[in-house]
């Protein structure tokens, strides 16, 4: 959870930084990934918690502010219709985080699958060993 709170906090700090030096937005933008991943794994961990866990949910209200300031510097001092694209940008991260949440929990599904195979293998294997043990000892007498 720390973790994720510095990572969001820094992400901020390179996209304000760079922002007010004149850059766009898309010159950032792995920074701006990395703030809005980390803002969905603090959003979730305050939804699992609730306001029980403090930490968390003051991090995310942290971070509501500072996307606000982010907000309010592309409508005022970005281009047209960036907070719109933004928007889009923050929508299309959604969607590659979703995808690759449902590729890991296919994985592990398919992993779990061919766990389940070896072992019904190897369940058959050793009760069928002693009766070809049996066999193999009755045809020899």
């Amino acid at each position: 959870m720390l973790a994720e709170i510095a990572a969001a906090n820094a992400a901020f700090g390179i996209l304000k930084t760079a922002l007010s030096n004149g850059k766009e937005l898309y010159d950032c933008s792995a920074a701006a990934t990395q703030f809005f991943d980390n803002k969905s794994a603090i959003a979730k961990r305050v939804a699992e918690k609730g306001k029980s866990d403090l930490d968390a949910f003051m991090a995310f209200e942290k971070i509501k502010e500072q996307e606000e300031w982010l907000k309010e510097y592309m409508i005022y001092a970005g281009r047209a219709d960036m907070h719109n694209d933004w928007l889009k940008f923050q929508a299309e991260c959604k969607k590659n985080r979703l995808d690759k949440a449902r590729k890991q929990a296919a994985k592990k599904q398919q992993n779990l699958k061919l766990l389940y195979q070896f072992i019904t293998i190897v369940g058959i294997s050793v009760a069928t060993i002693p009766v070809l043990v049996y066999l193999v000892m009755y045809a020899i007498s």
